[in-house]
């Protein structure tokens, strides 16, 4: 019994993605991963310096938002390592390719923090789009869908930060 040769090489992630589209696909979620580890420890940062009178609102919101985003992290890594990519390997990983900019301001006002929360979730999404639109050309469904209930959830937070922050 001879062995069928195919043109396209076969993954992790089963027949039909070649190593090109692997290859893509995990280039883009190494730094969305980085992007969203960056934005969790941010928003727990905001959260544990909140203070003010809406504290308890505030903090409780936060604390609620970086579970939110923790919870994806291991949905991007082990999706790219299911289709035979590399993922982050430690903090200096996660510096080296987040886009989003960390703050290390030792006081930071209440309004500052959720007006950059709220940028911060706005860039995600766009990074998110960009992520779906190369994972769709290659016709990965299975990370598309994935990506697709992370807009959504990335556009809910930016809507409760924007409607916190605005005015009365």
């Amino acid at each position: 019994m001879g062995t069928a040769t195919s043109t396209k090489q076969k993954t992790a992630a089963g027949p039909g993605m070649n190593s090109k589209a692997a290859a893509e696909i995990s280039a883009e979620l190494r730094p969305l991963l980085a992007d969203v580890f960056a934005l969790y420890l941010k928003t727990k940062n905001f959260h544990w310096h909140m203070r003010g009178s809406h504290f308890r609102d505030y903090h409780l919101l936060l604390d609620e938002q970086a579970d939110q985003i923790f919870a994806i992290t291991d949905a991007i890594a082990e999706r790219a390592r299911k289709i035979g990519g590399a993922t982050l390997h430690s903090i200096s990983d996660v510096s080296k390719y987040q886009r989003l900019t960390d703050n290390n301001q030792e006081d930071v006002s209440p309004s500052a923090m959720l007006e950059e929360l709220c940028r911060d979730n706005q860039q995600l999404t766009e990074f998110l789009r960009s992520a779906h639109e190369i994972c769709a050309g290659h016709n990965d469904f299975a990370t598309t869908s994935l990506i697709e209930v992370w807009i959504d959830e990335a556009e809910r937070r930016t809507w409760f930060l924007s409607e916190t922050i605005r005015p009365d």
